[in-house]
């Protein structure tokens, strides 16, 4: 019995060890596109945003309505002093939307007139293997 449980631990093992990296280069690469959108973020390039964006969220709002909206969620908080990654986790399955491979990456980012806020950015694979943002919330 003890060597079927033992065998089952190193089946799992082998798996998790198997699937690991292909979820850390998702992970890398989701992390890579959302800093490059955030960039854009941050410098009020928000019609820019909308052009990097993943389908789902083009399709979820139009560039003129996004621009009107990130420029009411970011004007307020003043310019971004500081971001610092707090999690980054592989899905295959959101809420609300369809099956796919998503990173939810949240960072804690300081700025100049709201010094704790989270940002959750959740970039997607698209059907190209480019990773592109596809959600983005500020609390």
């Amino acid at each position: 019995m003890q060597k079927c449980i033992a065998s089952a631990v190193l089946a799992l093992s082998a798996t998790t060890a198997f699937a690991a990296p292909a979820d850390a280069d998702a992970v890398e690469k989701a992390k890579q596109a959302a800093q490059s959108w955030l960039t854009l973020v941050d410098s009020s390039q928000y019609a820019a945003t909308w052009e990097q964006a993943a389908q789902p969220f083009k399709s979820a709002v139009t560039k003129s309505d996004w621009e009107k909206a990130a420029g009411a969620v970011r004007t307020p908080v003043g310019k971004m002093e500081q971001r610092v990654l707090a999690s980054a986790a592989y899905t295959e399955n959101l809420p609300g939307a369809p099956a796919g491979q998503y990173v939810v990456i949240q960072y804690k980012t300081q700025f100049s007139k709201k010094p704790a806020a989270v940002e959750t950015v959740t970039p997607m694979k698209g059907a190209d293997g480019v990773w592109r943002v596809t959600g983005y919330f500020l609390n």
